[in-house]
């Protein structure tokens, strides 16, 4: 049977700055996905990159004093650069102001719409958010402000082409409610499909050249514009494999691939759930399958955001706690429906409390038991029928629970299907007492001996199946279990600390 393909994005972050914490959510979440499913034997190709062609990035330059290009160079690399820090499996990542394959496939898509007569060019004047680069009428603003970043939109007046929106509200409503483009959380489905009901508009798909400072992709066969940068970003997920110029890699992971799958998150729904899909329909290609959303991550209650100044830096972080400690917060603590405020006295405190009072103290426990009561030789018996049956059903439930969960894009509920094993490994050490057991079997008690093998050996197959499991959520950490239970030359290697108490570093990132 030939495996599934699961084709995972990421959204393409603006790069008017370094990278935050709130991005990283996005990266370790679609990682651990494209993980899971290269895990469970299927076909994966995970895809980021960054956003070059805004205006965003033109106003950040031109304040900074350095030209665009050099700029978005150097901000783009920090966010290329996170792939080491975070432990990310990317298969590819693509740059829109400098990748060849990405303005070939946005005229192709241009083209294509144009062909279905969906683009038209007439004069516009609109309230602009330069933070979202979208047009808002006056009752989608809160107080006259954009409700993401708290700004006053700009009056702007000019001609653009638009593109007819309104002609695919209702087969976009049609698809979101049979399922053919699914979105999770339902809250988030609900929204957008508020949204179509609610009336869809045409909207604006390029921008003068002069206001765009003629930074971006020219209109084809207009020069005087340049495409919005919304549909040239969105673009992305085609062009990088290859669309418009033949390229094999589009036919096997865009019109063939069994999952078609966004991450983004909550503030660019209505971006990737209708525009996208209506820019698709109109140019005759297939849609994404699933949009998977997330809120956001806050600091002192206020979104992580590059323009409001509430940033950490997610490599610093990694830096003062390790690529475990973040994955782990960032996975373990953030909801599946909500936003969460982050502190590193909350990082730590999670990495302690699970790693290494937790899973590591487990596994040291069970290896410095076999060293001391087998001489690290893991018994050949294999486990009494009627030892540790909790265990042994947590073990076994496991990667079915955890495929559930991430099929509905729950992360903490999939780790919690995990951490039930590391409950019942620490409920089956108190209620044996091994120790107990070795000093009955030293006084000559057969059936202690016997017990005392099956329970070892349960407890070390339970670290091996945590290590597999564990292995999409925390790469580093599950390596070091697996290695920690793995026999060389017929014994257990001895036993060694697998996580550093981080609590006394609390504060320094």
């Amino acid at each position: 049977m030939t495996a599934r393909r699961h084709y995972i994005t990421t959204t393409i972050p603006y790069v008017n700055a370094r990278p935050h914490l709130g991005f990283a959510l996005e990266l370790v979440q679609a990682d651990t996905l494209a993980r899971h499913h290269r895990h469970r034997g299927e076909q994966v190709r995970l895809l980021g990159g960054t956003d070059d062609n805004s205006l965003k990035n033109v106003l950040a330059a031109e304040a900074a004093g350095v030209d665009v290009q050099s700029f978005v160079d150097r901000n783009a690399d920090a966010f290329a650069a996170l792939q080491g820090p975070l432990a990310l499996s990317l298969d590819d990542f693509i740059r829109t102001s400098s990748d060849p394959r990405h303005r070939i496939g946005v005229e192709r898509l241009w083209r294509r719409c144009a062909a279905s007569g969906d683009l038209y060019r007439t004069p516009y004047e609109g309230l602009y958010c330069v933070g979202c680069e979208q047009f808002y009428t006056p009752d989608e603003l809160v107080d006259g402000r954009c409700s993401e970043h708290g700004t006053e939109p700009q009056l702007v007046a000019e001609e653009n082409w638009f593109f007819r929106l309104s002609r695919y509200a209702d087969r976009l409503h049609r698809l979101i409610c049979g399922g053919d483009l699914r979105i999770e959380p339902a809250a988030r489905r609900n929204e957008v499909l508020a949204l179509i009901e609610g009336g869809l508009h045409d909207f604006s798909v390029s921008r003068s050249h002069d206001r765009a400072r003629g930074w971006g992709i020219p209109v084809p066969d207009d020069p005087s514009q340049v495409v919005y940068v919304w549909w040239d970003a969105l673009g992305n997920y085609i062009t990088s494999l290859g669309y418009g110029t033949g390229d094999a890699a589009y036919t096997r992971w865009w019109e063939t691939s069994e999952r078609r799958i966004h991450l983004v998150g909550k503030g660019v729904v209505r971006f990737h759930a209708v525009y996208w899909p209506a820019m698709l329909l109109s140019a005759g290609l297939p849609l994404p399958t699933d949009i998977l959303v997330h809120d956001y991550l806050t600091v002192g209650g206020r979104k992580i955001s590059k323009s409001a100044g509430t940033t950490v830096d997610p490599a610093a972080l990694v830096a003062a706690h390790g690529t475990d400690a973040v994955r782990w917060w960032l996975l373990r603590d953030v909801p599946r429906v909500g936003d969460v405020d982050f502190t590193p006295d909350r990082l730590t405190a999670r990495a302690d409390a699970d790693f290494a009072k937790g899973l590591g103290n487990l596994v040291h426990r069970v290896v410095t038991m076999v060293h001391r009561f087998r001489g690290g030789v893991l018994p050949a018996a294999g486990p009494a029928p009627a030892t540790g049956p909790a265990l042994a059903d947590a073990c076994r439930r496991a990667p079915r629970l955890v495929d559930a969960a991430l099929a509905g894009f729950d992360f903490r509920r999939a780790l919690h299907a995990v951490w039930d094993i590391v409950e019942e490994a620490n409920r089956l050490v108190d209620a044996t007492r091994p120790w107990e057991l070795a000093r009955a079997e030293r006084q000559g008690d057969a059936a202690a001996a016997r017990l005392l093998d099956a329970v070892l050996v349960t407890l070390v197959s339970a670290c091996r199946v945590l290590a597999d499991e564990l292995r999409p959520f925390v790469p580093d950490a599950a390596a070091r279990i697996r290695e920690q239970v793995t026999l060389v030359e017929g014994r257990v290697p001895a036993a060694r600390p697998l996580f550093p108490r981080l609590q006394q570093d609390a504060g320094r990132a």
